[in-house]
């Protein structure tokens, strides 16, 4: 771990950030350039003084985890993070396998939006990071790992994942949710897609009898039964980054439902409607 270098590598990068970057309000008041420490600390989720003693170069060894939070709160490109990695005596995450490095240029669209739920995900269905109305809306989908990560694996292997839907559109969720993996295990053909077919095709008698159909797809409108405001009826566009592997998911509310409206009174309860539809 090279601490000096690292200090001031972390410096140098907040200080080339406006807060308009990464979807903070600005003000006149700023003496020094860049973003404040504390924004970068509650942007990734770790304690202002944590942030602060690595900068100054006295912080214990972060771990990956905490890197990882470091790279989105930076906004930071795959080089940049690589070089992070390394300043902190850790190996640099293997490209060909990881998908948690979120594209600066979808996170940038995604920092914008904040009257309509919004989430990057990997094109397998993991849920990088989401907007406040997204958790407000889905729960917070970005701690699980692995397959379990993905929202097709938590569907056909845990009931509760069903448990925010309409019992009558299940059926419609699940022929979709198995066509648009087929089409991105196609598109991708690497081990990661494989391994999450066959776990599901283990686990699942359900997602094998739709597997064998080979419908192919992408989701584009969705009903959610929240515990709080009721039935939210939303339309989902994708906006793809240029790898293909990640997807900025943006739902707006569907014409002539009262969506807009519910999805109003979920952003003035905060995080109390996070945790009442998390699942």
């Amino acid at each position: 771990m090279d601490t000096k270098q690292l200090a001031d590598f972390l410096r140098v990068r907040r200080e080339a950030l406006d807060p308009g970057d990464v979807g903070l309000p600005g003000t006149r008041r700023r003496r020094t350039p860049g973003l404040r420490r504390e924004e970068v600390a509650h942007l990734a989720d770790i304690s202002t003084d944590y942030y602060t003693r690595l900068e100054q170069d006295r912080a214990p060894q972060p771990s990956p985890g905490v890197l990882r939070a470091i790279t989105r709160a930076l906004r930071l490109t795959l080089d940049e993070r690589d070089h992070l990695f390394r300043l902190a005596g850790h190996p640099p995450p293997d490209r060909t396998r990881s998908d948690d490095h979120v594209a600066p240029s979808l996170l940038g669209v995604l920092d914008r939006l904040s009257d309509i739920p919004a989430q990057v995900m990997t094109d397998l269905g993991a849920t990088l990071v989401q907007n406040d109305l997204a958790r407000a809306v889905f729960g917070d989908l970005t701690r699980p790992r692995g397959a379990a990560g993905t929202v097709v694996y938590r569907w056909f292997t845990d009931p509760r994942a069903r448990a925010g839907y309409p019992v009558q559109d299940h059926a419609t969720e699940s022929r979709a949710l198995v066509a648009d993996l087929r089409a991105a295990a196609v598109r991708r053909d690497d081990t990661q897609a494989k391994d999450l077919v066959e776990r599901l095709l283990r686990a699942s008698p359900e997602f094998e009898a739709l597997w064998r159909l080979h419908s192919v797809g992408v989701m584009r409108s969705r009903r959610i039964q929240h515990p709080a405001v009721g039935l939210l009826e939303l339309d989902c566009q994708m906006l793809v980054d240029e790898e293909r592997t990640q997807i900025l998911a943006l739902f707006s509310p569907a014409a002539g439902t009262p969506t807009a409206e519910r999805l109003t009174l979920l952003g003035s309860l905060g995080p109390l409607a996070a945790q009442r539809s998390s699942r």
